[in-house]
């Protein structure tokens, strides 16, 4: 794997994704960090707006960019446990192509994205200052130097003591159950639209045979609603008795709730962490919704 030494066009970006908001001079000051360590670093900011200390809610969106960003290295802070004995990591994966190095607190936040980039292949921790003398900016004092380092070719084993991939933080696997005719499932993320994002993928809708043009039941929040199995956000106009309320596979390969020109989440009475059961009339094909269609 290259060490991303050479010119600063062949080394790729620094990803960027906080949950500092945009009101404050925090994400600013990151990036005028990263701006002076590695001059010519092209700043990628993916998002700054994620739920203020919600480390599944930031793990969740890089892990969904990830299969979209090109060489370079991520620097992510959502780190509610800043100045405490917490861990602040850096690591390695191989996954040619993309990123080649994270950086970021070691709190659950980064390991689903290097999973998604086949696994960190070495991790350091990454020296901080003495208890007494901790501040509560990592993202400037930390993180920035390590992935400003990193992007412009330093060995990781230079930046700190080695810590074994297997003993990063992870976050708990959310809730997923598929049998017979049903799916419960988590809801992993609500977007800025109200689609309800599930744990659930196009393989698990296969498993419990849901298909186009199906008609299911949605129960959330002590209510069940009918739904509609569609391919894309336009069928729910054709959607008929069913209603507006349609189940299809989104953009990211996972099963969402969606309504026409309406917030789903609204009308579901759900939120993140809820459980959301789908289940299927009757029987059917079990060839599961399109993933030619995505939103």
């Amino acid at each position: 794997m290259s060490d991303g030494r050479g010119r600063p066009g062949d080394r790729g970006a620094i990803f960027f994704l906080t949950d500092y908001g945009q009101q404050d001079e925090l994400a600013g000051v990151v990036r005028a960090v990263l701006v002076r360590l590695a001059p010519g670093a092209p700043v990628v900011d993916l998002t700054h707006e994620v739920p203020a200390f919600d480390v599944r809610a930031g793990a969740l969106a890089l892990e969904r960019a990830t299969p979209h960003l090109g060489p370079g290295v991520v620097l992510a802070v959502v780190d509610p446990g800043v100045g405490s004995a917490r861990r602040a990591v850096a690591l390695t994966v191989g996954h040619p192509g993309g990123p080649r190095a994270l950086v970021g607190p070691d709190n659950g936040l980064l390991v689903p994205a290097a999973e998604a980039l086949g696994g960190a292949g070495a991790a350091v921790v990454l020296p901080q200052a003495a208890a007494e003398d901790r501040v509560t900016f990592d993202g400037r004092d930390v993180f920035a130097p390590a992935a400003a380092a990193l992007w412009g070719g330093t060995p990781l084993a230079s930046l700190g003591a080695p810590l074994p991939p297997g003993n990063l933080v992870r976050l708990p696997e959310p809730r997923l159950e598929v049998g017979g005719d049903a799916i419960e499932a988590e809801v992993l993320w609500i977007d800025r639209f109200g689609n309800v994002q599930l744990a659930a993928t196009v393989a698990d809708a296969r498993a419990a045979g849901l298909r186009p043009g199906a008609t299911v039941e949605v129960g959330a929040a002590g209510v069940s609603r009918p739904a509609v199995v569609v391919r894309a956000f336009a069928d729910l106009q054709e959607a008929g008795a069913a209603g507006d309320l349609g189940l299809l596979v989104d953009a990211n390969g996972h099963l969402a709730l969606v309504c026409h020109r309406d917030a789903a989440a609204t009308v579901l009475g759900v939120q993140a962490a809820d459980t959301v059961t789908v289940r299927r009339h009757g029987g059917g094909s079990p060839s599961g919704p399109s993933t030619g269609s995505p939103p």
